[in-house]
């Protein structure tokens, strides 16, 4: 009770009564009792109409009291002995990288503030694969990479050239700048430096791994996902964004480590209020257990002493700013501010010298607290728990950088402040080898180097440490997809409905049908797979507890803890974080699953770029789906949901597969080669595949196209007239290749031009092809020359024209290659809601403008006059005045 209190007490006597019972309480029948009575008191005082103090948020102290705090095993002092090595190898590691080079950078102050919440789990927490379970998961916050490095040089997994390759990734033979492991296969889990992305995609991870359990796929008995992140980074919308999902799946397999050491890259995080605080509040709110682990142990007496609270109000009051200077400025400054406010407590601190008060630590530096908040976590049940570990940015680094704003941005000391850090933390290097900036491992046969290998192997080996591979699956076979390779006989389906059943096949398929996971943001209906409901069930954790409305139907909404379908809700970035989770899994579970994620096409890679881009990092293996793609076949939909460019965007990705197909066949083709390369040859890519909603007829498949269509073109027909003298190639894709399909009649008929017809199926891997074909050229100069797929199929046969319902850079991508006159139309521009044919038609992309180019292209080649040109514009009322798309 603060001083405050005890002077606006009314009745102090019935007040101490009521306190005295609360602890007797506590002490005879413990704090889940008391916690049960004041809940029934809580509910008594609502019940009456009392306002009750809406607290969200705990005084400014450590959760657990010291008399609750688990023991510490081990041995402290050979601890912060192996602590204080690792924090030297890390600081030198990234000081030579700087010497070598100064723009190479580094950070050395975020794992500085860190050292101990790392060491504290790798000694006592951090679990490597087992005979009955596959290893942890640890999202390590970005910035503290050399820390990690530095542990697992001590312990020989890297060598002294790899440190001092720090930053050098292109030889091969030194340590990515961050976690990538894309770069570093065998030891980083997952890519976590674009902050943010971390912390959602370790509660994605938690969320899967309860998914897989709960269906009998992965048994994942005890593991634990962590999460670590700066207070700073919770400034990221990613960071918080999906923490009430975890509340309300109850993922008490998910913890989150928030170092709080009050800065953010250029100043405080909060430095007029308390971003402890306002963090408690918010993951309080959003139902998870809360740790908080701000003071260390030299604490514990003063708090023992504050019997008026008066501390205790000191610590409420104080915001971020302040105490960040009492750590920047000294003892003597921290006596004069924090404890001078009030007399009782400059009293309570009087046999105390500066350095003492210096000298009072903060929890996320105390070994002891740190224990106890991990053991409370991982012993928590029923909550996924966070642990706010107040620290010190910069820690051990005086004024160099100690609690300073610019601490971020160090990546050296000074001569004085490297000698202070070597005889802080006791590193045996003399003040003449300090220089050179030695590496220091103690003897093979040393006390520190027993006791670390102990503790790593009490937790089963070396971490982090990554699966590079997996079994191959059994795949379906082409001939699996027989139904969709036929025709539609009349019938009229769109390419996604023709996905959907792929996707039937997928499921019922003998040897990957439990491991396909559909994924949804929301959709389901839009794309005609409301079938799946009830015949593969949505993912619940806790069932279906209620009679859904249309239960009678034969597709109801069918909720289950079985449930093969994972439900997102409106929300993209989870969606897409489910499926990175299990498109990991043949990693990070030993366990290879298929995860299908359908969406909106331009709600993908526009909005989820950045985590398309981790998959990538990641080695991920699975189906992106965007459905209702282009800029034209959602015609109803307006600016915001029309795509045009998404292709270009996945293009981006170096390991990300795309296809823009038109065709049930070829979609077909597309799905199970992307099956063999993922699953059975085990090659990291992803498939990126967009399909549309429009309804038409599919023909049976053309003989001899399924290396075309995976290559990325073929000729799907061939427009002949005999007497007509030229020749066009014409090129289309998605539904527009049907548009290209009239115009090439129109041009046969009409104009007497013969055509051929190519369905392009992708552009990107044309380009991507034709460029290695032009590298190697330009590298064996000698050599007889290659030729790009594109080269071969067109050869020189006249003029080529593209048509896509994509913007024109995604067609002009082969321009390099096309060794003829080359016109290229697309739908650059805002989309807009009309009519398809009206759309096509504003765009410029429809039948006839694809005849009046190829004409165009004919007329630029000497081969028809201008004239014919302007009879073609006449004959289909264009108008040569109409406003340009890309800028209406």
């Amino acid at each position: 009770m603060t001083e405050q209190h005890i002077l606006e007490d009314i009745d102090p006597i019935e007040t101490k009564e009521w306190v005295d019972a609360l602890e007797s309480v506590l002490r005879e029948e413990g704090p889940e009792r008391a916690q049960y009575i004041l809940d029934r008191l809580s509910k008594e005082a609502v019940k009456s109409g009392t306002p009750m103090p809406a607290s969200i948020t705990t005084p400014y102290r450590n959760t657990i009291a010291p008399q609750n705090e688990k023991p510490l095993p081990g041995d402290l002092f050979m601890e912060r002995r192996i602590r204080s090595i690792i924090r030297w190898n890390a600081l030198a590691m990234v000081m030579k990288a700087n010497r070598q080079d100064s723009t190479l950078g580094g950070h050395i102050t975020s794992f500085s503030s860190a050292a101990t919440l790392y060491d504290i789990a790798f000694n006592h927490f951090f679990r490597g694969a087992s005979e009955t379970q596959e290893a942890d998961m640890v999202f390590f916050q970005g910035h503290i990479a050399p820390g990690i490095y530095a542990r697992s040089f001590i312990e020989g997994r890297l060598t002294e050239e790899q440190m001092d390759n720090f930053r050098r990734e292109v030889d091969g033979k030194g340590l990515s700048s961050y976690p990538h492991p894309w770069l570093m296969p065998d030891y980083w889990q997952f890519p976590t430096v674009s902050m943010g992305l971390g912390p959602l995609q370790a509660i994605y991870q938690a969320h899967v791994m309860k998914y897989q359990d709960s269906r009998g796929l992965v048994k994942q008995g005890d593991r634990k996902v962590w999460a670590f992140l700066g207070d700073g980074e919770c400034d990221e919308p990613e960071s918080l964004g999906a923490i009430a999902l975890a509340g309300r799946e109850k993922l008490d397999n998910l913890i989150f480590v928030i170092n709080c050491n009050l800065q953010r890259l250029d100043g405080p995080v909060r430095g007029n209020s308390k971003i402890v605080q306002e963090l408690e509040g918010v993951f309080r709110g959003a139902g998870w257990n809360i740790v908080k682990c701000l003071w260390g142990r030299h604490w514990d007496p003063l708090f023992e002493k504050d019997d008026k609270g008066l501390l205790q109000k000191r610590m409420d009051e104080v915001c971020d700013g302040e105490l960040q200077n009492y750590k920047a400025n000294g003892g003597a400054y921290t006596r004069e501010h924090f404890f001078g406010k009030y007399p009782e407590l400059l009293e309570m601190v009087k046999d105390m010298s500066d350095d003492d008060i210096m000298n009072l630590n903060r929890g996320g530096h105390d070994p002891y607290k740190v224990y106890a908040a991990y053991a409370a976590a991982t012993a928590h049940k029923g909550q996924p728990t966070v642990i706010l570990a107040q620290t010190v940015k910069g820690y051990g680094m005086f004024k160099a950088a100690e609690a300073q704003n610019t601490a971020h941005q160090t990546k050296k000391l000074d001569e004085e402040s490297l000698a202070q850090f070597r005889d802080k933390f006791g590193i045996p290097i003399s003040d003449e080898e300090l220089k050179d900036l030695p590496y220091y491992r103690p003897a093979e046969d040393s006390p520190e180097m027993k006791y670390l290998r102990s503790r790593r192997e009490a937790l089963h080996g070396d971490f982090p440490v990554r699966r590079k591979d997996c079994d191959a699956l059994d795949v379906p076979t082409l001939e699996d997809f027989k139904a969709q390779i036929k025709g539609t006989a009349g019938r009229e389906i769109s390419s996604t409905m023709a996905f959907v059943r792929c996707l039937n096949n997928m499921v019922k398929h003998k040897g990957i049908g439990p491991r396909v996971v559909p994924i949804l943001a929301d959709e389901a209906r839009t794309f005609g797979m409301e079938g799946m409901f009830r015949q593969l069930g949505i993912y619940s954790s806790e069932g279906q507890r209620y009679t859904p409305h249309d239960h009678q139907q034969v597709m109801f909404y069918k909720e289950s803890e079985k449930g093969q379908i994972l439900q997102e809700g409106i929300n993209e970035a989870g969606a897409m974080s489910a499926w990175l989770a299990l498109a990991t899994s043949y990693s990070n579970s030993n366990y290879p699953m298929i995860p299908v994620y359908i969406y909106y096409s331009m709600f993908g890679f526009q909005r989820i770029g950045d985590l398309a881009w981790a998959a990538g990092d990641s080695q991920a293996r699975g189906f992106l789906l965007g459905a209702t793609a282009g800029r034209t076949t959602l015609n109803g939909e307006g600016l915001q949901h029309e795509d045009g460019h998404s292709h270009i965007l996945a293009g981006t990705i170096p390991n990300c597969v795309s296809y823009d197909p038109t065709y049930s066949y070829e979609v077909a083709v597309i799905v199970q080669d992307g099956l063999r390369r993922m699953y059975q040859e085990r090659e990291s890519v992803f498939y990126y595949l967009t399909v549309m909603n429009e309804n038409y007829e599919h023909p049976d498949m053309p003989e001899g196209v399924e290396e075309g269509i995976l290559k990325g073109m073929y000729k799907f027909k061939s427009v002949e007239k005999k007497g007509n003298k030229e020749t066009v190639q014409l090129l289309g894709a998605g539904v527009i290749l049907r548009e290209v399909d009239a115009a090439a009649e129109i041009l046969s008929e009409e104009f007497g031009i013969n055509a051929d017809v190519w369905s392009v199926t992708s552009f990107n891997e044309l380009r991507r092809e034709g460029l290695d074909a032009a590298r190697w050229n330009m590298l064996h100069p000698t050599e007889e020359q290659r030729l790009s797929y594109v080269e071969q199929c067109l050869g020189d046969k006249g003029p080529v024209i593209a048509s896509t319902d994509h913007i024109k850079l995604y067609a002009d991508q082969i321009r390099p290659f096309v060794n003829s006159t080359y016109n290229v139309l697309g739908t650059d521009g805002f989309g807009r809601s009309d009519t398809r044919e009206k759309l096509r038609h504003f765009f410029e992309v429809n039948r006839y403008w694809v005849v009046v180019s190829a004409l165009n292209a004919l007329a630029k080649d000497g081969k028809v006059k201008a004239d014919v040109v302007a009879e073609a514009i006449s004959k289909f009322g264009l108008d040569p005045n109409k406003p340009n798309p890309v800028t209406c």
